[in-house]
């Protein structure tokens, strides 16, 4: 029974885009294990609090996430 487990920073992604984020990644291990694991393929996602991720030896924020996803540099 497979286990897919997404972190996301809080406050970046609404809760309509996790539920996509859960039925893409559910749909994308049945396609390479079979129809019949749906049932069994499971999705956690977690927020991650801001502040509370580091990247590259800083820690990363929801405004970051939002600046670079606005194709901005993160402050």
């Amino acid at each position: 029974m497979p286990l897919i487990n997404v972190k996301l920073i809080e406050g970046v992604f609404s809760a309509e885009q996790k539920a996509e984020i859960v039925r893409r990644l559910t749909d994308a291990m049945v396609a390479v294990e079979g129809e019949n694991m749906r049932p069994l393929t499971l999705v956690i996602v977690e927020d991650v609090a801001s502040g509370s991720w580091g990247v590259g030896g800083r820690p990363l924020t929801t405004e970051d996430v939002k600046a670079v996803a606005a194709g901005q540099a993160p402050g």
